[in-house]
């Protein structure tokens, strides 16, 4: 319970701050000129909308990281009876967040083309997710209360992403693009693989920053 009204509060403070505006608009401008001419059939459209999504939820998650100002979130802590459940509640933000530019990804090509199985959809949700989940990671990792300055948070984040965005073999979001554009391969092995390891390297970036948040109380 203390989880869902910490995600609560923090969602309407990312409402009313409207700071939550700039990624996701940005996401929607370079979707629509991605997918306005003939994008293919899915999943080839979507190694494009998952390679736009990494940067797009980490700069999500950094916004809703800092939402608050250190007071304000000391007292918010204070209110919530500890970090947990802000530091989860954050996390609950974040993947509603993502989950909302997910289905516009996957939506906007099977709309185009007039149907898609129900199973490449969901195969096409859960690439998504897996990278949306790396992203949220690395922007929890370069967000308060690791980093605190906000041109450290922007320079740490662009790094991290141009770091492990554009390399073919590394997972979850180099090897979902290149699955993605070549489809005659494993599509689901590979996709439930990354989306773990996306689930993972947001549990390891949870865990680092709780156990600062407790060395520091």
């Amino acid at each position: 319970m203390k989880t869902i009204a910490a995600a609560r509060y923090l969602l309407a403070d990312l409402l009313r701050s409207q700071l939550f505006l700039a990624p996701m608009l940005t996401y929607a401008a370079v979707l629509a000129i991605l997918f306005s001419n003939d994008a293919g059939a899915p999943p080839e459209p979507w190694a494009a909308s998952v390679l736009l999504l990494y940067p797009i939820s980490a700069w999500l998650a950094t916004t809703v990281a800092n939402s608050e100002e250190p007071v304000g979130r000391t007292v918010t802590v204070v209110a919530a009876g500890g970090h947990g459940p802000i530091l989860a509640g954050t996390v609950v933000v974040c993947v509603l967040g993502d989950l909302l530019l997910i289905v516009t990804a996957v939506g906007v090509p099977v709309i185009g083309t007039g149907s898609a199985p129900p199973a490449l959809i969901g195969l096409g949700l859960l690439a998504h997710l897996g990278t949306a989940l790396a992203g949220t990671a690395v922007g929890l990792l370069c967000a308060r209360p690791l980093v605190h300055r906000a041109g450290w948070t922007f320079a740490a984040t662009s790094g991290v992403v141009l770091a492990t965005a554009l390399t073919p073999w590394l997972p979850p979001v180099g090897t979902t693009v290149r699955r993605l554009g070549t489809p005659d391969v494993d599509l689901w092995g590979g996709t439930l693989l990354d989306l773990g390891i996306g689930a993972g390297a947001l549990a390891a970036v949870l865990a680092v920053v709780l156990a600062v948040l407790t060395r520091r109380a």
